[in-house]
């Protein structure tokens, strides 16, 4: 607050002034209060285009069948009589789900904005600068609902038909994360404390953001509760070994939610165990078990090191060798081979993708396939955008995109299916301890929001990085 006479700036008067830190500009006190008024209804335009834009939402939700390409293809469908009829409905099908899933996407950037609008509004502490980012963010998301540009249609000549095709590009919007991570669990040291982390692997984020930990050289599975100092041991921790109270390098882990059961990859006793309520039960035996996941109806899969292969179980259905789905061919760089399997992720297709370390690529396998298709990588060890060096975490998003822990290299990649090339998304500065630097990266998870947990091997921590909306 100003407590000299200056030239108010609307008025032109020299008086007691005070600035606005938004156009830097120095108003009386009635002038001031008049600028604020026009603050607060150029807000109100903002609220009202963000009102008339989220009807729009509603309406193309109610009349999914409104779709430019969906018109297109009935008009096809109905040049092609009968012959097609039943590929147009599957077209139909794919293209509403993708519709679909646009808009939940576009929903969920609506719901963010509107919660820094009513920030914006109970706190009355706004400026230019804010309402011109306000403004910007409804003007790209409101361009993205009206031309999308993950969605087109591609037309075959055949003899008697033209046969369509629909077209889903893997074309990220809003999906960059702060080069700065902070360290939400260990960052103290190698050591064995409850504040401090020894190697840790695969990590995983509950919906209520806590951090469980396979702490390999600890020999233990750790929880770190959110904005925790320090995590608390819910497996192993009775020193290495096999007795079924303790764990041998652990390496992954799964957490059902409904009953908190821990099933973990316990490497160095070569076995797949469960924990629930300090009560263990081996699951899988005589197992290289490297890497865990689970698909959305209950089916296991286990990465096996030595075998160069995937297996899936039944989930409580042990009592077999289970079903191969990805390697199985021997250790190799074929199609259908893999050499040293590590991390995989399974879709809702339940295509199943590894990191296949020793070939520094990663490999996509689809349900029943005999061979993968390479989707990141494959084109030797190195440090070049199509290249990984020892890739490790593997996550893959609702667009299809593919995040890979690119180890050797200290970096996050981003990789669409499809493309030749990836691209850096967080680290690639050289391998260090700094907040915009990583060692040896291992371990992917993404929380709710969509922030981004690293497993920091040789940082023995994990790094939080926030998305960027």
């Amino acid at each position: 607050m100003a407590n000299k006479k200056t030239l108010c700036f609307k008025c032109n008067k020299n008086k007691i002034t005070y600035p606005c830190e938004g156009c830097s500009k120095y108003f009386c006190l009635m002038d001031l209060t008049e600028h604020r008024q026009i603050l607060n209804e150029e807000l109100n335009y903002v609220i009202n285009d963000y009102d008339q834009f989220k009807q729009r939402i509603n309406e193309r939700k109610q009349n999914p069948q409104d779709h430019s390409l969906i018109k297109q293809i009935n008009l096809w469908e109905i040049k092609s009589i009968e012959k097609i009829q039943e590929k147009a409905q599957e077209y139909r099908e794919m293209l509403m789900k993708s519709s679909q899933t646009c808009i939940d996407d576009i929903e969920m950037k609506l719901n963010d904005l509107h919660k820094k609008i009513k920030q914006f509004q109970n706190e009355n502490e706004f400026n230019e600068i804010n309402l011109n980012q306000l403004r910007k963010k409804v003007i790209e998301i409101a361009k993205e609902f009206s031309n999308p540009s993950n969605m087109s249609i591609q037309q075959n000549s055949r003899s008697l038909i033209n046969e369509i095709s629909i077209i889903l590009s893997k074309k990220s919007t809003f999906t960059k994360w702060k080069q700065n991570g902070i360290t939400v669990a260990g960052g103290n040291g190698e050591g064995q404390k409850l504040n401090q982390l020894n190697r840790p692997g695969g990590i995983l984020i509950d919906k209520k953001k806590n951090i469980f930990i396979a702490d390999y050289a600890n020999h233990r599975i750790v929880e770190w509760k959110y904005n925790a100092k320090e995590g608390q041991i819910i497996a192993g921790g009775n020193k290495q070994g096999n007795r079924m109270n303790q764990l041998n390098r652990p390496t992954d882990l799964i957490v059902n939610q409904q009953n908190y059961s821990i099933i973990i990859a316990d490497f160095g006793n070569k076995r797949v165990v469960q924990w629930l309520n300090q009560k263990q039960q081996i699951l899988i035996d005589n197992i290289d078990c490297s890497r865990l996941a689970i698909d959305k109806y209950g089916f296991l899969y286990v990465s096996d090191d030595r075998k160069s292969e995937v297996r899936r179980w039944k989930m409580g259905k042990y009592n077999n060798e289970g079903v191969i789905v990805a390697g199985g061919n021997g250790e190799g760089d074929q199609f259908n081979q893999l050499a040293l399997p590590s991390f995989i992720f399974v879709d809702e297709d339940q295509s199943v993708y590894v990191s296949d370390r020793y070939n520094h690529r990663v490999m996509k396998w689809r349900k029943d396939a005999k061979e993968g298709i390479v989707v990141a990588g494959g084109n030797g060890q190195g440090k070049n955008l199509n290249q990984l060096s020892y890739p490790a975490g593997v996550v893959v998003d609702d667009l299809g995109q593919i995040y890979v822990a690119d180890g050797e290299n200290h970096r996050i990649m981003r990789w669409c299916e499809g493309k030749e090339k990836g691209e850096i998304i967080i680290g690639g500065n050289g391998k260090g301890s700094k907040s915009n630097q990583l060692n040896g990266p291992i371990g992917l998870s993404f929380d709710d929001e969509g922030n981004l947990y690293v497993a920091d091997w040789g940082n023995d921590r994990v790094a939080k990085f926030e998305i960027i909306l």
